[in-house]
């Protein structure tokens, strides 16, 4: 016999003996000693895996000998991993039991009572919103990620900057309070930028509260609050790193790194932001997406100290160069008359840190600063604005006999304002005179254990504003449960208030050709809110978990300051409201989570948001009726593949056009039609640290009609229709974003 012949049947051989010793590999899986179906049982080392039929029994074949690490796994559940020896001749059986996971039903919030506490278990409630829930349509900016929160929607308020702010439950952007760590970081100037470049790579969840929570957060908290809770250093990987760009061109760069020096855990986190292609689809002469160049660095120090009390202090930095406006305009036209744009540079610090006192008693120390420096011009008009905010709490958490925990807390907020517009001048309208605001307060909160499933939370603050005088902002929250958690009803009551700046929340007081006019004094807007909250958790017999969300709100708002754009289309007039305006509806959230891989989170917004003066109640411009989203995926194990789709859809809102009771000639349509932004993504998994995700934005390429910047070829108004003077140069005109469908690909790695 030949070498060749030899070596062929010593490879034959060697192949009948490795399928002899394949063996099979079966069991039965349970959950609360019932079968669970479409349950992922998966041998990593060898790539070999199935899935549970409708009677929890599984089969895996051909097997080879061997040592191996076998894995269990379905969502809502923990996850098995046993280590198994294959070996020749024999029928394997590996029986499992699973177990619920609960670690989303106890997670723990901070927003809703200034204290850590369980989800469950707090009587204000709080939406969670992890960075898995982002991932599945990422961008570059916590401000876009927000367009799948239902009840929460990025509103885009200039149609050539593109800036814009969080409406929550159809309440406009300056009515969102937006914390990090549960400190104020964003005030009136920033409202705009303050939720752009905050690096994601650090983020580890996202509390939402809807409803006022002036209480405990002061002035602006009156329509809700986001509260941006960072990682803590000592839990963060050592490295993580995500990069995507899209076919507009536009390049988003996100990198944590953890490091440690001495008693000193750092997290540093830097994002970088770049788009420069002036894309002009609808061909009004405008860029439909601004120019941006944006780079954002984070740094948050944990010291670790004695008897495990806190002190951490955060800082970020943030500077952006933007721009929007006519597509041949050039730095050298900034400012002029020849070539319309608006050009914002802004430059922005912040700092925050809580300090636990070396006490017997639990008393902590919490501090914010920000400084926001803004230069920009909008067509020839020049905003140049200085803000500066600092912030102090110092809280005491103890308890008063066996049912009552009290938090009692003394906080002082210090505020300087001062712009090139005539809102800084004196009485005189001569001087320069920078506005400074003092506004200490104090507050207790008293959360009451009525009954095992029963509690009753209090609280009342007091601040004295040093231009307005007290303001005083009570509220009740009432919670019970089932014994199981199975059902959770929550009742609250509270009251807010608000100072405003109208240049600092409202671009459209900055662009266009229209005049900003006061109408008396600005008083502070006060607001009183109730909501029913009931919370419905639902395993079924095969281990499908549901979750159901429902709610109603009432908000009653005195002295609300609404912009007039009608009663002299030239203008536009800022005043209290004389009357009242309300916001009223319900909210439906749900998440379904099924064992053979598919999940969807859904959710659903009716309400009507209303002005009422002079005995006539009008719809709020800018503000939807109804608006939905969702997010649908499937995981597909055996190749470690995410797919997931999601979307949101808004009905009409009335649109501000320059249409008075005698001249009715924009050409305008008053309301927006109903329209949907979705988006498809894939994601490869490549072991736990790396995977590359691609898919495309905007589905359906919707964007708003070609004619939304009205007159956009003669923004200066330097060749007005005679016969129709009071058609003017007109980007107020503004509900969605002009980027239509694109393409994106991306990567995300990290290192434990």
């Amino acid at each position: 016999m030949n070498l060749k012949k030899s070596c062929f049947l010593v490879f034959f051989i060697g192949i009948i003996s490795s399928f002899a010793q394949q063996v099979k590999l079966e069991g039965t899986i349970t959950f609360n000693k019932k079968p669970a179906s479409f349950v992922n049982v998966y041998i990593n080392d060898i790539k070999l895996g199935t899935t549970t039929n409708e009677k929890g029994k599984y089969t895996i074949n051909n097997v080879p000998t061997g040592k191996y690490l076998l894995t269990v796994s379905s969502i809502g559940f923990k996850t098995i991993t046993r280590t198994i020896k294959i070996v020749p001749n024999v029928t394997h059986v590996h029986n499992f039991a699973l177990k619920e996971d609960t670690d989303n039903l106890e997670e723990v919030v901070i927003s809703g009572t200034l204290k850590p506490v369980k989800k469950l278990e707090s009587p204000v409630p709080v939406e969670v919103y992890a960075p898995t829930f982002f991932k599945k349509n990422p961008t570059p900016s916590i401000f876009e990620s927000m367009q799948n929160v239902n009840g929460v929607r990025p509103q885009v308020n200039c149609s050539v900057c593109n800036t814009g702010d969080i409406h929550i439950n159809g309440l406009e952007g300056p009515y969102t309070f937006v914390l990090i760590d549960g400190m104020p970081i964003v005030s009136g100037l920033s409202t705009v930028y303050g939720l752009s470049g905050i690096p994601q790579a650090l983020v580890e969840r996202i509390e939402i509260v809807k409803g006022p929570a002036s209480t405990l957060y002061g002035s602006e908290a009156v329509g809700g609050i986001i509260n941006i809770i960072t990682k803590k250093p000592s839990s963060a990987p050592k490295l993580t790193a995500e990069a995507f760009g899209s076919s507009w061109g536009e390049i988003n760069t996100d990198i944590g790194l953890k490091y440690n020096l001495g008693k000193v855990d750092g997290l540093l986190g830097v994002n970088y932001f770049n788009y420069q292609n002036p894309i002009d689809n609808n061909n009004d002469g405008f860029t439909d997406l601004t120019l941006q160049d944006r780079i954002s660095i984070f740094n948050k120090f944990t010291i670790n100290r004695k008897n495990n009390k806190v002190f951490t202090i955060g800082a970020r930095y943030m500077y952006e160069d933007r721009f929007g406006g006519d597509v041949n305009w050039q730095p050298i036209n900034k400012g002029g008359t020849d070539v319309y744009g608006e050009s914002i540079y802004t430059s922005r610090w912040e700092t925050f840190g809580t300090y636990q006192l070396p006490t017997s008693e639990n008393l902590s120390l919490q501090f914010s600063a920000n400084g926001h420096n803004q230069n920009s011009f909008y067509g020839d008009t020049s905003y140049i604005a200085d803000q500066y905010i600092g912030f102090g709490q110092l809280t005491w958490d103890t308890s008063l006999g066996k049912y009552h925990d009290l938090l009692i807390g003394a906080a002082y907020r210090y505020t300087y304002y001062d712009d090139n517009t005539f809102a800084t001048l004196d009485e005189n309208g001569i001087n320069n005179e920078p506005s400074i605001i003092h506004l200490p307060g104090i507050f207790i909160q008293d959360e009451i254990q009525l009954a095992k499933n029963n509690k009753l939370l209090l609280g009342l603050r007091y601040d004295h504003n040093s231009i307005h005088g007290g303001i005083f902002s009570p509220r009740l929250n009432y919670k019970w449960n089932s014994e199981n958690n199975e059902d959770i009803l929550r009742i609250s009551v509270g009251n807010g208030f608000r100072v405003a700046n109208v240049f600092t929340e409202d671009h459209a007081a900055l662009n266009g050709a229209r005049d900003v006019v006061f109408d008396g004094e600005l008083s502070p807007e006060t607001s009183w809110n109730t909501n029913i909250n009931y919370v419905k958790n639902i395993v079924t017999n095969n281990s499908t978990i549901i979750n159901i969300d429902a709610t109603a709100f009432y908000t009653h708002f005195d002295n609300k300051i609404i912009p007039d754009y009608e009663t002299d289309i030239t203008k536009i007039i800022y005043a209290n409201l004389d009357g009242y305006a309300t916001s009223k509806g319900v909210s439906l959230n749900t998440n379904i989570t099924w064992q053979n891989g598919i999940s969807i989170i859904a959710g659903a917004t009716l309400m009507d948001v209303t002005t009422t003066e002079n005995g006539i109640t009008e719809r709020q411009i800018l503000t939807e009726s109804f608006s939905g989203t969702w997010s649908v995926s499937y995981k597909i194990p055996s190749i470690d593949l995410d797919i997931d789709y999601t979307g949101n859809v808004f009905a009409p809102m009335d649109l501000p056009l320059l249409n008075t009771e005698t001249f009715q000639n924009d050409p305008r349509d008053p309301t927006s039609p109903w329209y949907s932004i979705q988006n498809i993504q894939l994601t490869k998994k490549f072991g736990s640290n790396f995977e590359v995700f691609g898919g495309v934005k905007n589905l359906l390429d919707f964007t708003p009609a070609a004619n939304s910047i009205l007159r956009s070829f003669d923004p200066f108004d330097e060749n007005i229709d005679p016969t129709n003077p009071n058609l003017t140069f007109d980007p107020t005109y503004v509900y969605a974003s002009n980027q239509g469908i694109r393409a994106f690909l991306g990567l995300r790695c990290k290192i434990f």
